[in-house]
């Protein structure tokens, strides 16, 4: 279906805008536990997007437990970036432009996900927010799929894990929409080493404001 839909000729352009979570939308302390052989690692959100899949692999057993909740949430590096696409959905005809948060979390993450989005001024549809439970691309590309079947054929997906980003990029290729993926990655503060750069050719103390 999602095919035939992508290949119609006189289709209604219908627009999706997915980001991810952790470390796309939001920084969280919330932590990922894996266990194996009565071994237990502690992981951060950014810890498993680089390793989660080779632990996976492994035979290690993710829990994600702790992610039911938004541990002292902050800003990620696109939040600004969903915010300033909600307004502009908000000009445009209604359903024009859908956005959605899309993570690993477990379904029971979606309601803490979305007073975290409220209290940063981004509020979407409850029903918008999916926890798949689950770390796989594939698991995130179906969601893809799925939502390109019920008619959405304008996808711009983000998300800081790179298999995530290329398992996306792969399914939207194959159908033929329009898309555009983005791997997240959480911008470097540079203020510190710059103020030590100034100090050390000025004597200007690093700590200094002006």
């Amino acid at each position: 279906k999602a095919f035939r839909l992508a290949n119609e000729r006189n289709k209604t352009i219908k627009k999706a805008r997915v980001f991810d979570f952790d470390d796309t939308i939001a920084k969280s302390k919330s932590k990922v536990f894996a266990e194996r052989d009565g071994k237990r690692k502690t992981l951060t959100a950014e810890d498993f997007a680089k390793q989660g899949e080779k632990l996976i692999s492994e035979g290690w057993k993710m829990d994600f437990t702790d992610f039911n909740k938004v541990v002292e949430g902050k800003k990620g590096p696109l939040a600004d970036l969903a915010l300033k696409r909600l307004i502009k959905t908000m000009k445009e005809a209604p359903g024009d432009r859908d956005i959605f948060i899309l993570t690993a979390r477990a379904p029971e993450s979606q309601k803490a996900i979305y007073e975290f989005m409220k209290a940063m001024g981004v509020e979407i549809p409850l029903e918008n927010i999916k926890g798949l439970g689950r770390s796989e691309g594939k698991a995130k590309a179906d969601w893809i799929v799925d939502k390109a079947s019920e008619g959405y054929n304008d996808f711009y997906f983000a998300d800081d894990a790179k298999s995530n980003v290329k398992a996306i990029r792969d399914v939207l290729e194959q159908l033929d929409v329009k898309s555009q993926v983005q791997q997240a990655f959480a911008s470097k503060d540079l203020s510190r080493d710059f103020n030590d750069i100034i100090e050390q050719s000025t004597g200007i103390g690093a700590e200094k404001i002006f």
